[in-house]
């Protein structure tokens, strides 16, 4: 499971982080401790009662396709076997929905990793952050930190998609885009 996001403590917060937060929610839920693995944090897990490893790309979010190729390589896994997590700007803040499949859908670390890999099918969460209309300059929308208010949204938000995660592990594509892509009122 890799969440995609910046590295380094000026990005920590920001809306580009939404999938980095999600693996630390999961990383802190299964007690698992994280490595630097040449240019990727990882930790070794055991989520829904399997062996998983969660990662963190430490390339920035454009070229984070280069460290998931890696990261699959070095586990002999395929594309089949990958789930990311990643904030989506087209999705209001707090909004969480499971894709089995897709294009990057403009996201351009999705791009990175579609173009990468050669293929668009692995699994997605994404994670709502827009609030309001999008202004003009939307690279310094997503890389700005989010504004107090919003912080409990997406607390809650990083928090569901990180039970989104758990299902999807333990029920299958199916059962997750049915409980999580549902409409929800969040902060």
């Amino acid at each position: 499971m890799v969440g995609l996001g910046n590295p380094g403590e000026r990005y920590r917060r920001t809306r580009h982080n939404a999938g980095f937060m999600a693996v630390d929610v999961l990383a802190a839920r299964a007690r698992a401790a994280g490595r630097i693995e040449d240019d990727a944090w990882v930790a070794e897990a055991t989520l829904a009662g399997e062996a998983a490893l969660l990662a963190k790309p430490l390339a920035f979010m454009n070229a984070s396709g280069g460290p998931v190729a890696r990261l699959l390589a070095a586990r002999a896994a395929s594309p089949s076997d990958l789930l990311v997590v990643v904030d989506d700007v087209a999705l209001d803040l707090g909004t969480v929905r499971v894709r089995e499949r897709g294009s990057h859908g403009g996201h351009n670390g999705l791009r990175s990793v579609v173009e990468t890999l050669g293929t668009e099918d692995f699994a997605r969460v994404r994670i709502g952050i827009r609030r309001g209309e999008l202004p003009a300059d939307l690279a310094e929308y997503v890389l700005a930190d989010f504004p107090p208010e919003e912080v409990l949204a997406v607390q809650e938000a990083v928090g569901q998609a990180a039970d989104a995660v758990l299902c999807l592990l333990e029920e299958g594509a199916a059962a997750a885009m049915n409980r999580f892509n549902a409409k929800r009122e969040i902060g």
